[in-house]
């Protein structure tokens, strides 16, 4: 069995998308990151595909997606409708079990606050809460030194430095965070054409830029952010959340998922210590192994 390629118009926008497994089968979403595309979760997806219909989409902005030209086109809210709608088409009558990594995260837990109806359960893999980001951001601490990257994908015109030289910078990313082995000479030729299509790049950098996340400089001083009541109410997760954790990402450190219980009704956490923020492709099959464990043991949510 192989992945099938087909193309959604979905709230207004095209919407590549890869696909795997049983038509009639539960689906699972996952949600890929900077600077990825949806092959991100290609390894994992076909470990799960004999018993799931697993779907890759290529989010706004990326690869074969469409690519609007505002910054504001990338707010999350717009991000967020295009998945709730391509959930209308792909799993229109059973919510879906969503995955996100990296940005892809970020997507993942909207829908899962703000559309909790159609997840049946959230897994996230090195990604984290809106809130409990900020919060250690602005801790002004070693999550905020790892962070000074986002204020220099802010930038206006980083789009020359990072495809100089045939993308060699945007290309060092995936080794600044992890020695990344499996980035061979075909994986970088497949980058390099997804990140080359017209817009491409300043489209994937706009999701910075039109994020509200705010990250200070390095050396300031913390500034307080109390999680209250109201916020564990506006940002809960009603289902049941896994949070997969690569320990060697130095992108995401641990301090930047505090807190994150306060906002789960279920919540259970794998680590490894083998894995680095690229875990989708360092570690696919615990990954999967993970992820059908907990949907083993939340099964009855999946027919409630």
């Amino acid at each position: 069995m192989d992945f099938t390629s087909q193309t959604y118009a979905v709230n207004g926008q095209s919407i590549h998308v890869m696909a795997i497994g049983p038509e009639d089968a539960q689906v699972i979403l996952m949600l890929h990151g900077f600077p990825e595309y949806w092959k991100a979760w290609a390894d994992v997806a076909r470990h799960l595909s004999s018993d799931h219909r697993v779907v890759l989409p290529d989010q706004r902005g990326y690869n074969l997606s469409s690519k609007p030209e505002l910054r504001e086109d990338y707010e999350t809210k717009h991000l967020t409708e295009d998945m709730v709608a391509l959930l209308d088409i792909v799993s229109p009558n059973s919510p879906a079990v969503i995955c996100g990594h990296d940005w892809g995260a970020s997507v993942a837990y909207a829908l899962a606050m703000h559309h909790a109806h159609r997840v049946s359960h959230l897994i996230i893999a090195n990604g984290v809460h809106p809130m409990c980001f900020q919060k250690a951001l602005y801790a002004g601490g070693a999550q905020t030194d790892a962070s000074q990257y986002m204020n220099v994908l802010k930038a206006d015109g980083v789009e020359d430095r990072l495809s100089a030289n045939n993308f060699k910078k945007l290309l060092d990313m995936f080794e600044k965070f992890s020695a990344a082995p499996w980035l061979d000479n075909d994986t970088r030729d497949e980058y390099r054409n997804a990140w080359s299509h017209p817009c491409a790049l300043t489209a994937m950098l706009n999701w910075y830029r039109a994020a509200r996340m705010d990250v200070p400089q390095s050396g300031e001083l913390s500034t307080p952010f109390p999680i209250t009541e109201k916020m564990k109410e506006q940002f809960k997760i009603t289902v049941p959340h896994l949070l997969l954790w690569g320990l060697k990402d130095t992108a995401l450190l641990p301090e930047a998922r505090e807190d994150l219980h306060l906002f789960c009704k279920d919540l259970t956490l794998e680590e490894t210590e083998i894995a680095s923020h690229w875990i989708l492709h360092e570690q696919p099959q615990w990954v999967a192994e993970n992820i059908v464990r907990f949907l083993t043991l939340h099964s009855s949510t999946m027919t409630d």
